[in-house]
């Protein structure tokens, strides 16, 4: 079975911005940093920097990750949400009481026109989420 899953590029913080997903999300999360490979940085100061990181959440999402080395272009997200639907409103409301610590609100999380509860906002990462709580 194929899979589609979110995979963001940060410069530097690809290990944060998981270690927070993961207390927003819980599960389980795995680290591989560039010094483990060799030759796939030429600075040894980059070497912590995070070639693969992926979470994988009890309910089985799977959001994966990386920094982007020096000598390769990097551009913020842009484009792009990542979207989170499918839960209760009242999980929706857990994951975006953690999220919005430090984001930009886009659209508060409020009830749509089709129910439920949906907002969007940008985390302290750069990173775009719309959330949607089915409704009750």
């Amino acid at each position: 079975m194929a899979n589609l899953n979110p995979y963001l590029s940060f410069r530097t913080e690809a290990r944060q911005a998981m270690e927070f997903y993961q207390g927003v999300l819980g599960g389980d999360l795995e680290v591989n940093v560039f010094g483990e490979f060799p030759d796939m940085v030429q600075n040894p100061d980059q070497h912590d920097l995070v070639m693969h990181a992926q979470l994988t959440t009890p309910d089985g999402l799977v959001l994966m990750a990386s920094d982007t080395p020096d000598g390769i272009p990097f551009e913020p997200p842009q484009g792009f949400s990542v979207s989170l639907s499918g839960n209760s409103q009242a999980r929706t409301q857990e994951v975006w009481d953690a999220l919005s610590e430090g984001a930009a609100i886009t659209m508060p999380l409020d009830t749509p026109p089709w129910g439920g509860s949906f907002g969007m906002l940008v985390d302290r990462f750069g990173v775009p989420w719309m959330l949607h709580g089915d409704p009750e």
